[in-house]
């Protein structure tokens, strides 16, 4: 029997029975390689000295197994040398045993929260252990979790007490806890029903800051829940939310000077992969900043970063928005660059050049950002080791968890730069977070710069033209500074619904037709002023995230954020300018002189009346009603651009006759190049793009109505509706909220029984062209021909006119008459129920509840900002 065969009967062995294996009964299933062990050896001996004593027996040892070739004594060998490792031999490890999680969609849907729609997907059996090799590896069980999963662990600076999160059942869910380092004095730190409260972390002032679902929104390109980052007493009183981003923030750790790095995945106008990068802050929310990613196709997610003490660099798992967080681990020089192959020093699997080739092309690669998924065998949960009383003990030696053959189950290893991968241990079913209970140092304590009882922040610019690419703007254009809220998705539809998809843009997958081609609803809060040296300063609501537009004295979009941020209560932060180099420290509103600074900071000026949710039939279509139906409507001038505020399946018939004419997803325009009739980014490129490259100045339409259109002239707050909305990146609806949330696109008022036997229907006569099959499932093919026909092929409004019912020459064939028949039908169903499009609007009632919910959590949270306000 082959060595490899052996270890997959042992494997599967491992996983059938339970029991513990030692990692030294495992037969080699990888080469050794000599030089790397030898370099390996010489550098423990000249590192630790006196405390690894037995470094001259291993290459005498090695020395003799170099001649005789014996891969089986190699191995023993290897294990024997690495394994007495003073930072794992002379202290117990930490570790998780439990199940891999299921992947349900990607790399944050793993808290299976009761009451989701993937609840079902927990699979509990887990505990907390302990091994400790300088007693031959002995095991021990600090905190079995029979039908749960405890997760998550961190050790305490003093290592007498691990924080950690666990759910007992599946009837519970994940709730941060607490006890001493041998399992003693189990407590429950957070509670609360529909809540779960992961990956919590030590602070150095001796709070925690976790990552919660407490205020419940979603990923919006699925069904999923997400969580944000909170922070709490050691004794878990005074929660407070850090991070206000729309998505997911979390997988925390504590940086050496005393920032929080973490994970956030966020995308404004920007596509999903990978607006997934690393950030900081510090403990009380302030200076949220970008630390490396986000603005690269590969990797398209960066997970469990930890910085290396005493290197500047982190280690960090490379993976994919749409798999589990696991994958390849580098060893990441930020220094180098924020994205890319150049900044990564060390990777495991050493060359991953074939997962990274795309990483930095400005057009879609399909799903090329997914490519670390294909990596046979995938590393995670990384953590560097390092001696604080040992000079140069850091970056070279790493524990991580990691498959033990492609597809296998998941065991503890130990990897050095030198090119060893050692397996410590494995146990069904699998090992996880892996960490030494060793003391640390603890990192400074930055001081809070909060202040809770206000409710905005201050941000300053110091100059909106420096920046990447921002010579390409003459100083002197940018008169005003768009501030626009991007609100989080709180509400989704079922699965198989018939999600809305536009074609010819499949990775712009919506669960609910929100947008043509991007995920974000809109809030305009309005302007402030831009000085003439480029600068600003200006107040800001706290909690809110926000992104800024750069505009011109006619209110036209010159660059555009494409993320967020937020800022705390009483926050003062600043930046240089636009896109500013990262690498750089964070700009203190007291540092330098500009003309914004020589007065108080402005007050927000509001956008045509007061701050609310950007609604296409409200904003823009009155324009269209007034000014162009007249010519632009059936049976008028010119039909073939029909701008009339018909309903149709997902959205009106404006708006998909001008998005249909106009570039299904965005590429960068060549000089010369004619405009498009709408430039919108959509669901853009990852990589920044330059100013003027998308929106009102790149758009034909605009150029027309400026220059006047069949003797139509609009006033500047006409004009502007206009303008604001191709800005805004081309918004519809106000809301994920609806009312047909069983139907297709969300936001059908036809079931689809309905809306199957129409396209039977239309089918039935003509070519074809204007008709479709399956209504409920993600079918690109079929569901693009509910709306891609330029106007709509139903009309709720004007039935008459559905372009579905052109083929029926005979208006008295009983198949034209049932086919009118349904769509009155749905013409009723609107009259009746609203939906988020026109006025009156009421969601259902699975939607009000999520809603409800979600006031509900928001009073919470501000109740406990009071009492921490009130308190004496």
């Amino acid at each position: 029997m082959t060595d490899r065969t052996k270890l997959l009967f042992l494997t599967l062995a491992i996983l059938c029975s339970g029991n513990l294996v030692d990692a030294a009964d495992l037969p080699p299933g990888e080469n050794v390689d000599p030089k790397a062990l030898r370099e390996a050896i010489e550098d423990l001996a000249a590192t630790f000295g006196d405390r690894y004593p037995q470094a001259e027996d291993y290459l005498t040892r090695l020395d003799a197994l170099e001649a005789t070739k014996d891969d089986a004594a190699l191995a023993r060998l290897q294990r024997d040398a690495l394994s007495a490792n003073p930072m794992i031999a002379e202290k117990p490890l930490v570790f998780v045993t439990r199940r891999q999680y299921h992947n349900n969609h990607g790399t944050e849907a793993t808290m299976c929260q009761t009451g989701e729609i993937n609840t079902q997907s927990f699979r509990g059996g887990g505990a907390i252990k302990t091994i400790d090799f300088s007693q031959g590896g002995k095991v021990e069980t600090i905190l079995n979790v029979p039908q749960g999963i405890a997760r998550d662990p961190e050790i305490h600076f003093d290592a007498q007490k691990i924080v950690f999160s666990m759910r007992r059942n599946i009837e519970d869910d994940y709730h941060v806890y607490e006890m001493d380092a041998d399992g003693a004095n189990l407590k429950q730190l957070t509670f609360g029903p529909r809540v779960s409260d992961i990956q919590p972390i030590y602070m150095p002032d001796g709070r925690i800051v976790f990552s919660s679902t407490r205020e419940p929104k979603y990923i919006p390109c699925q069904r999923h829940l997400m969580a944000n980052l909170f922070t709490m007493d050691a004794d878990g009183l005074n929660i407070r939310q850090l991070g206000h981003n729309t998505q997911f923030e979390g997988r925390a750790s504590l940086m050496p000077d005393g920032r929080i790095l973490y994970t956030r995945w966020e995308y404004v106008d920007k596509h999903y992969a990978s607006a997934y990068g690393l950030w900081t802050m510090n403990p009380d929310g302030t200076n949220q900043a970008l630390y490396y990613g986000g603005y690269a196709w590969q990797p398209s997610a960066i997970a469990d970063a930890r910085v290396i003490p005493g290197t500047g660099r982190f280690i960090g798992t490379y993976t994919t928005v749409h798999n589990l967080a696991w994958g390849a681990l580098a060893v990441v020089d930020r220094k180098v660059g924020l994205d890319g192959v150049a900044p990564i020093r060390r990777s495991w699997p050493a060359d991953i050049s074939r997962y990274m080739s795309q990483w930095d092309r400005v057009e879609r690669i399909g799903a090329e950002f997914d490519s670390f998924m294909r990596m046979p065998i995938k590393y995670e949960d990384p953590f560097p080791l390092s001696d604080p009383e040992v000079a140069n003990s850091s970056g070279k030696y790493f524990l991580c968890s990691r498959m033990i053959r492609p597809n296998g189950p998941m065991g503890i290893f130990l990897l050095d730069v030198f090119g060893n991968e050692l397996l410590l241990h494995a146990e069904a079913p699998g090992c996880f977070d892996p960490m030494p209970l060793v003391a640390q140092r603890r990192p400074p304590v930055i001081p809070p710069r909060i202040d809770l009882s206000k409710d905005h922040g201050v941000f300053y610019v110091q100059d909106v033209y420096s920046g990447q690419m921002m010579d390409r703007v003459a100083r002197g254009s940018v008169r005003w500074l768009r501030i626009v809220e991007a609100p989080a998705k709180l509400t989704f539809p079922q699965w198989n619904i018939g999600d809305w998809t536009p074609a010819l843009s499949a990775d712009s997958h919506h669960p609910i037709a929100v947008n043509w081609d991007h995920y974000n609803t809109k809030r305009i809060l309005g302007k402030v002023p831009v000085r003439e040296d480029g600068s600003a300063y200006f107040k800001v609501p706290a909690d809110r995230f926000v992104y800024f537009q750069l505009l011109d004295e006619n209110d036209q979009m010159i660059h555009s954020m494409r993320s967020g941020t937020s800022l705390q209560p009483g926050e003062e932060a600043g930046c240089t300018g636009c896109h500013d180099q990262q690498q750089s420290s964070p700009l203190s509103i007291a540092a330098g002189s500009t003309m914004a600074l020589e007065g108080p900071p402005s007050e927000i000026e509001p956008w045509y009346g007061p701050a609310r949710a950007f609604s296409y039939t409200a904003e823009v279509q009155p324009v269209l009603d007034r000014h162009c139906v007249g010519c632009h409507d059936h049976g008028k001038e010119a039909p073939e651009l029909n701008l009339s505020g018909d309903l149709g399946s997902a959205f009106n018939v404006s708006y998909t006759s001008l998005r249909a004419r106009s570039p299904a997803f965005w590429v960068p325009p060549k000089p010369g190049e004619k405009k498009p009739l709408i430039s919108a980014v959509g669901a853009g490129p990852v990589r920044v793009i330059g100013p003027y490259s998308w929106g009102s100045h790149r758009s034909s339409l605009v150029d027309l109505l400026r220059k006047g259109h069949a003797d139509v002239k609009l006033d500047r707050e006409t004009l502007e509706r206009i303008v604001t909305w191709i800005d805004l990146n081309t918004p519809y609806y106000p809301t994920h909220a609806a009312y047909y949330a069983d139907n297709t696109f969300g936001r059908c008022p036809l079931d689809h029984g309905q809306l199957s036997r129409l396209g039977q229907l239309a089918a039935s006569v003509g070519d074809g062209q204007v008709a479709w099959a399956r209504v409920d499932s993600y079918d690109v093919a079929q569901l693009s021909r509910l709306t891609m026909t330029f106007g709509s092929p139903i009309n709720f409004t004007r039935p008459q006119y559905s372009r579905c019912l052109s083929g029926f020459s005979d208006k008295t064939d009983p198949r034209y008459r049932e086919a009118l028949s349904i769509i009155q039908a749905g013409r009723q169903n609107l009259q009746q129920h609203p939906r988020a499009d026109m006025p009156d609007f009421v969601p259902c009632e699975s939607h009000r509840k999520r809603l409800d919910y979600h006031r509900q959590r928001m009073e919470i949270e501000a109740a406990n900002r009071r009492g921490m306000v009130e308190r004496p």
